[in-house]
């Protein structure tokens, strides 16, 4: 099968119909050999009839429902184990995202050999209240994870079948399946510009918290990519600083009163000095943080993925 098209959903009833046909006629014109994966994470409008009644009049399109809502990461990680096809567009389903961009996602993973391709919506048809943090979502992204595209969170993806067979998308992290598929191997990550369409139906199930939400998930995924595997890298050398400067402070106390004695000069009791507080505060929280690396690391030890890797390729000798 050439393309698999995933289409995460939640409440977009008056969409689905108009979306299921424009999709159905970019495939058919190109002569591919398609599927359309419908994926209700739990709509309670009615979504899931119109699904029904689609399937029932095509046999190209398919439909998964969730029991309940579970998120736009746990739909397009369901839809990715369901997919056939040797190339996986994702879209979303607010006709927002251009069916027409297809055949250029499809054309730059074969023939260009890319292994991830991502959609860069360079003129927005959204207010300025989400353009500004989005730039600046973007621009921060760039920076942290040192891959070069302008839009992380745009929907409109394509994937060679590799890479959306050995990747796992969980919690929120669908605006960072590029920085996954990275950790993954998957470096062959590219960007192409595609037509943004203003929202025809209903409202964006998105507040402003996913901009708070997105910085948090780039926090939590930048310390497991780096992290995950060797806590006490982490935790191991950030605690022995810190107990290290609180000794070496709390030393410079003591030998500075023996001083004082040795020379009979008057001097304070070591506990009046506010310096001894911070020392024996930082040896603590160096000690705490050492031990929870130490903790980490056994965990990881004992996890069954320790030892989990793709393997490109092998060659008998």
């Amino acid at each position: 099968m050439d393309i698999s098209v995933i289409v995460p959903l939640y409440n977009e009833v008056e969409t689905l119909p108009e979306l299921t046909d424009w999709v159905l006629t970019v495939c058919r014109k190109e002569s591919y050999d398609f599927e359309i994966i419908l994926v209700d994470d739990g709509s309670t409008d009615g979504s899931w009839e119109v699904i029904e009644q689609l399937v029932k009049k095509d046999k190209h399109i398919k439909g998964i429902r969730f029991r309940r809502n579970y998120g736009k990461s746990a739909a397009l990680h369901h839809g990715f184990q369901a997919a056939e096809g040797n190339v996986i567009i994702t879209m979303d389903s607010d006709l927002q995202d251009n069916p027409d961009e297809i055949p250029g996602l499809y054309s730059m993973i074969i023939n260009e050999d890319y292994d991830l391709v991502s959609g860069w919506k360079k003129k927005r048809l959204d207010p300025i209240t989400k353009k500004l943090p989005s730039r600046f979502f973007n621009r921060t992204a760039r920076w942290v994870t040192g891959i070069k595209l302008h839009d992380f969170n745009c929907g409109l993806k394509a994937y060679t079948k590799e890479v959306a067979k050995n990747i796992e998308v969980y919690g929120e992290m669908h605006r960072y399946i590029p920085v996954i598929a990275k950790q993954a191997g998957f470096t062959r990550i590219g960007e192409k510009v595609v037509k943004h369409q203003k929202r025809k139906f209903g409202k964006s199930k998105f507040g402003l918290e996913r901009f708070i939400n997105g910085y948090l998930d780039l926090i939590s995924i930048t310390f497991i990519s780096r992290f995950g595997k060797k806590p006490m890298h982490f935790f191991g050398t950030l605690g022995t600083l810190m107990f290290a400067f609180g000794f070496v402070a709390a030393l410079w106390l003591g030998a500075r009163k023996l001083f004082f004695l040795s020379q009979h000069i008057p001097a304070p009791l070591v506990t009046r000095s506010p310096y001894f507080y911070l020392a024996l505060v930082a040896m603590i929280i160096g000690s705490q943080l050492f031990l929870t690396g130490f903790l980490g690391e056994l965990i990881s030890r004992s996890s069954t993925e320790r030892n989990v890797y793709q393997v490109d390729k092998t060659i008998n000798l």
